[in-house]
């Protein structure tokens, strides 16, 4: 957990084949501000910065410290194949919160300190200094905080008086979060449609790019390619090993790069929090040469590699729900809500802990209509949006599994198939340079006349792998180099076999 999140304290990988080209990268033109004809020298960029300081000092606001002929920093946007990047609010109004709301942020910041620079607190809860030193500077006023020292330029350590730790004591006993200030439902909401995996349209080479190091036939690409397109849902069904789980982790990289996500919302005075380092992968701004190009965007929001969320046998009823921290009284999102803009995928889908009809009427309705509900611990019911790819990966019949009803809602089945002879040499092709050893034709034959035609085994995808991997092992204990023999292979298929 970031510090950002921290309460008050109480008082499988298939193998790798060559890359294909990639297709070229959809980005968003750069938003121009007014009389930006031209890069600025590097003698006026150093004026603009010293104008900014200076005005700064006396006082003034952002709106009236950048000149129109500023340039925008060039790495927001070169990243940017943004459809929504949240602009920096410049008033309470645009944050979507009260001067309430971001005061009681600042006054659990300062008790769980001690104390702070204005800056730090800002840095703190994601809110534009100028906003907050306008309040630390009322709070001054109202004798809740006082002067530790002079800081940075126009700024001070602020320390709670005690009438002020009085206060905040109060507000951290409601709630002790007082990381970043949240951005509302409606925000989000909008955040969600603007980046929805639905305005995407994947090509086949796309695919193609995003499935490079899996060896994917062009049957399975012209099963996937529909499915992946529309944004919605599908069954990945089939014998185990043969990749279900490998192609379902990969879907995400056919759509665009990233996405903007809030770091906590705000309902009625309760705090959810969506960004989680555990399922998120943040992708940090780098300044580059802009000049304070950090203050470009809103930095209550985090950009974040597009979510790929795997849930297995551990799911339960509880993980679907907002889960509320008794301790903090901060709201945990759901899943579903987690992954939103990208992929979900049940895993091993029917050997949950909860039974399959009770996941099925949990979101029968989410899947067919887009949006979702949830109850707030005050009992208030929410809508927030259901938009995502939902991936159901399982080894048995989807029939077997679910009803008409809800087969109806996930448009695509795809049966991920046994690979084919041929298939299986080049896997083994791919694998022994990988497992440290040279491929030989004769003794993969030998392998698959002996121990897979003369019993009739089926081929699996993970198969290649395994059994090098087992090769590899026994040379290793007996301190020889990894060679592979048909010896060797015997045992490896000795192993590997014995109870199936």
């Amino acid at each position: 957990m970031s510090n950002a999140d921290q309460p008050l304290p109480n008082p499988t990988s298939m193998p790798s084949v060559p890359i294909r080209p990639e297709s070229p990268r959809r980005t968003a033109p750069s938003p121009q501000r007014p009389g930006n004809a031209s890069t600025p020298s590097p003698e006026s960029r150093l004026e603009t910065l010293l104008n900014r300081i200076n005005h700064i000092a006396d006082g003034k606001g952002p709106e009236d410290t950048v000149p129109s002929n500023a340039s925008p920093p060039e790495d927001i946007t070169e990243c940017s194949d943004d459809s929504f990047l949240p602009p920096e609010p410049q008033s309470f109004e645009e944050a979507g919160l009260t001067a309430t709301q971001i005061e009681e942020l600042i006054m659990k910041c300062l008790l769980a300190r001690g104390d702070a620079e204005g800056r730090q607190v800002a840095e703190q809860i994601k809110i534009p200094f100028a906003l907050v030193d306008q309040l630390l500077r009322q709070l001054k006023q109202e004798q809740m905080v006082i002067y530790r020292d002079q800081a940075q330029v126009n700024d001070y350590r602020y320390q709670l008086t005690d009438h002020g730790r009085e206060r905040a004591r109060r507000y951290a006993n409601d709630c002790s979060y007082y990381g970043a200030a949240p951005v509302s439902l409606r925000a989000y909401v909008e955040s969600v449609k603007a980046q929805s995996l639905t305005k995407l349209n994947p090509t086949q080479t796309d695919l193609q790019r995003a499935f490079a190091d899996l060896l994917i036939n062009q049957k399975m690409f012209e099963k996937l390619g529909p499915a992946i397109n529309s944004g919605r849902g599908m069954f990945l069904f089939g014998y185990p090993g043969n990749g279900k789980t490998s192609i379902a982790e990969r879907i995400t990289k056919c759509f665009g790069d990233h996405i903007w996500m809030p770091r906590a919302i705000g309902v009625d005075g309760e705090i959810i929090r969506v960004f989680d380092p555990n399922h998120h992968e943040e992708i940090p701004i780098q300044s580059g040469s802009g000049l304070l190009a950090e203050t470009q965007f809103d930095k209550r929001w985090v950009r974040v590699r597009r979510p790929t969320i795997i849930v297995g046998g551990e799911l339960t009823m509880e993980h679907l729900e907002l889960r509320l921290n008794t301790a903090t009284s901060i709201n945990e999102s759901p899943i579903q809500m987690k992954s939103n803009c990208g992929t979900l995928v049940i895993d091993d889908f029917g050997r949950q802990r909860m039974r399959t009809d009770e996941l099925l009427n949990r979101w029968i309705v989410p899947l067919e209509k887009r949006y979702d509900f949830l109850n707030l611990p005050s009992g208030k019911s929410i809508q927030v949006p259901f938009d995502q790819l939902v991936v159901f990966s399982t080894n048995l019949e989807p029939k077997d599994l679910v009803d008409d009803a809800f087969l109806r809602r996930i448009p695509y089945k795809i049966e991920v198939k046994n690979p084919s002879e041929d298939e299986f040499i080049e896997l083994f092709k791919i694998m022994t340079p990988i497992m440290g050893m040279e491929y030989n034709e004769e003794i993969v034959r030998h392998l698959i006349e002996k121990h897979y035609k003369s019993v009739d085994r089926p081929f699996r995808c993970c198969q290649p792998r395994d059994l090098l991997l087992q090769v590899k092992n026994l040379a290793l204990y007996e301190g020889k180099p990894p060679t592979l023999t048909e010896e060797r292979l015997d045992f490896a298929v000795s192993n590997y076999f014995a109870v199936m």
